[in-house]
């Protein structure tokens, strides 16, 4: 008889332990639903009204008209819930799945200026950004979403509302370091001049930390690889002739002990644009 009641005794704990570990399964399964929705219910709108918040959005900043915070944030919410809804369904997010219903929100044909794309900026722990450019010109934003798989939720944003320095027009974003998740983002760059301002930042966990912002530069590129972000513009303009260039330079810059540095630099030959 004792014995017998040793077996329960041994037998409750494990139980307990069990029952207590699908009772937090069911909590994260709860808590990424609620999430979701309360993304969705903050957009609360269709896809068709969408398009009108974002054809609203890109005609106010061509028509130089006030912009609309609330307007932009339930454009954007209603991006967060697709994006939340993909990140969750699966251990290994599906990203071309995902850029796919995106591409498919554009409110014209062909989408001038308009895009949606989302990539993976940080490898452990996982992170995603979606750039958000809502016409030619802007306004455009870059929201950053983190946890673990089945529990990512939105974690930092950037805007020109939030950061007022942030340079919203035609942005691009360049992941640089996976590990220390750092990105670089372009604006501009869509005149003649490819006149692009580029900023770096480093996502903490918590909230993009700006790390550097480039002047206004003329004639811009650039690429990332294992060696830095490199960075090719004109460092001596001719004023007299603004299609050419009388000194082009080229900057690799590299992030490390917590800092962003420009690593070298060197003066590449002039350069003259192509004419049309």
């Amino acid at each position: 008889m004792n014995s017998i009641f040793s077996n329960y005794r041994d037998l409750w704990p494990r139980g307990m332990r069990l029952l207590l570990k699908i009772g937090i399964a069911l909590v994260a399964v709860l808590l990424v639903q609620q999430s979701v929705r309360t993304h969705a219910q903050n957009a609360d709108i269709s896809s068709a009204q969408f398009r009108s918040e974002v054809t609203a959005l890109s005609t106010a900043r061509l028509n130089g008209g006030a912009e609309s915070e609330g307007r932009q944030e339930k454009a954007l919410a209603y991006l967060d819930a697709i994006v939340i809804s993909v990140l969750n369904s699966s251990s290994t997010p599906d990203l071309d799945g995902a850029n796919q219903k995106l591409a498919a929100l554009v409110s014209h044909t062909p989408p001038v200026g308009e895009n949606y794309h989302l990539l993976k900026i940080g490898e452990s722990p996982a992170a995603y950004a979606l750039v958000v450019n809502f016409g030619l010109g802007g306004p455009a934003a870059v929201r950053i979403y983190a946890g673990a798989a089945g529990r990512f939720d939105l974690a930092a944003g950037i805007d020109h509302f939030s950061r007022k320095d942030f340079f919203d027009s035609d942005i691009e974003l360049v992941p640089v370091s996976m590990t220390e998740m750092v990105f670089v983002t372009v604006g501009g760059r869509t005149d003649d001049l490819a006149t692009g301002m580029f900023s770096a930042w480093r996502f903490d966990g918590h909230r993009a930390v700006t790390l550097w912002t480039s002047d206004l530069l003329q004639q811009s590129n650039y690429e990332a690889d294992a060696a830095g972000f490199h960075l090719t513009y004109c460092g001596q303009p001719d004023e007299d002739h603004p299609s050419n260039c009388l000194k082009m330079t080229r900057d690799i810059y590299r992030y490390g002990n917590g800092e962003w540095k420009r690593v070298e630099t060197a003066d590449l030959p002039p350069a003259k644009l192509s004419s049309k």
